[in-house]
């Protein structure tokens, strides 16, 4: 057991080694140290420093890559530079440039990244040439598109060169590590331009000739919503784009594409039409759905009342959906049962819910319209009872022509006040000058034109006649008051008391002194003519002063006949008396009447 137990001292040299020789660099088995150093160089790589050469990755953690390069140590390598290759592997051939054989710590010092740079540009302008196939890595968004690392060169990857259909988010392409193709390239701005679309495109074109091989009207395929625009859907077949125009995508009205379909939705479409190339194809959703119409109630029949949603306002109407893709017209005429037309705006708006009547109804030709005014009664039905003839009413001003005005009692009761029965007494040149649209006038009805749907209606009428009157005031040679209130090329108005006006040609507005009459001029004058029909009474002021003279000289001619009358008879009764003063006295009389006429004169 001590014999057992009895520790062996390693440390003591070996007898049977041979420190002579080994001090004298003679080799092992007999041969000397030197020859064998030189055999083990002969393994060794030759490099130089600051060259590319190509090495092996023989192992690989998180952080770093060990490269041999066939050289008496081994390169470490940081594992960011092949962020780019995310399939490196061991084993794989790797370039790098020598930085430094030995550094400090007697460390191979290389660089993967430099070697890239070098050789970067030589195989990027091979790729170009060979229309090969490279990997690049997604560094990062730039405006309009990508930068990505190709060979340790920053290449531009175009938005629209991403994919063959249109990228949303670019942001989930970043770090990323794909294909690319090198579609352009700038030496002189050193630009390089790469393409991921171009090995998409490739393979979709052989996919697209099969397709469109096979194409065929009223055929039924499986899509996917590439885009959406205002006009309609672009819907990718598979490598094949179809358009389904905004009409095809619903039997029912549709503001915009997105309110029916999504991006990147699958869905089944149907094949409309396409050109002679199948270049355009046009495709329909909406045709896969039956027609509304033919499943519209059988039993649906003009009278009928309905409720529906006002989907589109115009102004001569508004449609209403009474089902999805079933609508009907409301003309603005069936809206009220005014004759006054307005902007169907006026009476509802797209969203309102609204009760219908169905006046039209055409299946084959799937039309339909409706009006709202006859779920009220005409107001025309018993007219005769509402609105009798003298009856009196308000009524509102609505429309003015040059012969009378237009009146609204109420809705869909329209009448005309006649420019002659405005006003008994005032000349009323057009009915602007009596009132205004949108007043409110008392009217009287004087007659009823149902066939027509219109009354005869009166202001004037609302008071008695006053010319009954005037005929006994305004009588000829009667003088009156009275204020020129207008003057033109044919005479004047004049203004008379109890509102009447009388008018006066120019010749019968010369004043005494011989000038014309102004406007706002107050004079006397007489009334010369009056016409109780035609409401009409025909003054003169030059009358008032030029009748009174006349007076004044067939006054003094009867004074003077009376005088000479009297002396004739004188003369008779005492002829046979005549004396020589009777002579002198009829002497006398003749000399008065004759100085009489010259004083006239």
């Amino acid at each position: 057991m001590i014999e057992e137990n009895k520790k062996v001292d390693n440390s003591a040299p070996d007898a049977e080694f041979d420190w002579d020789a080994f001090t004298s660099d003679e080799g092992f088995a007999g041969g000397n140290r030197k020859d064998l150093e030189e055999m083990y160089d002969k393994t060794l790589s030759t490099i130089s420093e600051k060259e590319v050469i190509d090495g092996t990755v023989i192992s690989m953690n998180k952080r770093e890559v060990v490269i041999n390069i066939g050289y008496k140590s081994d390169g470490i390598v940081s594992l960011n530079e092949f962020r780019y290759n995310t399939e490196l592997a061991i084993g794989d051939t790797v370039e790098v440039y020598v930085e430094n054989q030995e550094d400090k710590k007697g460390q191979l010092v290389l660089s993967h990244k430099k070697a890239r740079a070098l050789r970067s540009w030589d195989r990027v302008n091979a790729a170009l040439e060979k229309d090969e196939i490279i990997k690049g890595y997604i560094k990062c968004r730039t405006k309009g598109g990508m930068i990505v690392d190709v060979f340790g060169i920053e290449a531009f990857l175009p938005g629209s060169q991403i994919d063959v259909k249109p990228i949303r988010d670019y942001d989930v392409f970043v770090g990323k590590t794909m294909e690319f193709k090198v579609v352009k390239i700038n030496h002189e701005f050193k630009n390089v331009v790469v393409s991921h679309k171009a090995l998409i495109e490739a393979e979709l074109e052989q996919q697209k000739k099969e397709i469109i091989a096979k194409l065929e009207k009223g055929q039924v395929l499986e899509g996917t919503v590439k885009n959406i625009t205002s006009y309609g859907v672009f819907i990718d077949l598979g490598g094949v784009d179809g358009l389904i125009h905004i009409t095809d995508l619903s039997w029912g009205r549709v503001t915009h594409p997105s309110e029916i379909v999504e991006l990147d939705q699958k869905l089944n479409v149907v094949i409309l039409d396409f050109d002679d190339d199948k270049k355009r194809i046009a495709l329909g959703l909406k045709q896969l759905t039956p027609h509304p119409w033919d499943a519209l109630d059988a039993e649906m029949k003009v009278g009928d009342n309905l409720k529906g949603k006002v989907v589109v306002m115009a102004d001569y109407g508004a449609f209403v959906e009474i089902a999805t893709g079933v609508e009907g017209l409301i003309h603005v005429s069936e809206m009220s049962w005014s004759q006054h037309l307005r902007s169907a705006q006026d009476f509802m708006k797209v969203g309102d819910e609204v009760e219908a009547q169905i006046l039209t109804l055409d299946r084959d030709e799937r039309k339909m319209s409706l009006g709202i005014k006859q779920l009220k009664q005409d107001p025309w039905e018993g007219i005769e009872a509402k609105y009798a003839i003298n009856s009196k009413h308000t009524a509102k001003v609505r429309n003015f022509t040059n012969f009378g005005v237009f009146v609204e009692i109420e809705e869909g009761v329209d009448g005309l006040i006649h420019i002659s029965d405005l006003s008994w007494t005032k000349k009323v040149k057009h009915p602007a000058e009596f009132t205004t649209i949108g007043a409110e006038i008392e009217v009287v009805v004087l007659e009823i034109d149902k066939d027509n749907r219109r009354l005869s209606l009166g202001h004037k009428q609302l008071e008695e006649n006053p010319w009954d009157v005037f005929e006994t005031i305004f009588t000829t040679d009667s003088v009156h008051e009275g204020t020129i209130v207008d003057i033109f090329e044919k005479g004047a108005v004049i203004a008379l008391p109890y509102g009447v006006e009388g008018f006066a040609t120019p010749r019968h507005l010369v004043k005494e002194d011989g000038s014309q009459a102004k406007v706002e001029e107050k004079l006397t004058f007489k009334v010369i003519e009056f016409s109780k029909a035609a409401k009409r009474i025909i003054l003169s002021h030059s009358r008032t002063f030029e009748d009174e003279k006349k007076a004044d000289e067939t006054a003094k001619k009867k004074e003077v006949a009376k005088i000479a009358k009297k002396g004739v008879k004188k003369v008779k009764d005492s002829l046979e008396k005549t004396t020589l003063g009777d002579i002198s006295e009829l002497a006398a009389l003749k000399s008065q009447m004759e100085s009489d006429e010259v004083g006239e004169k």
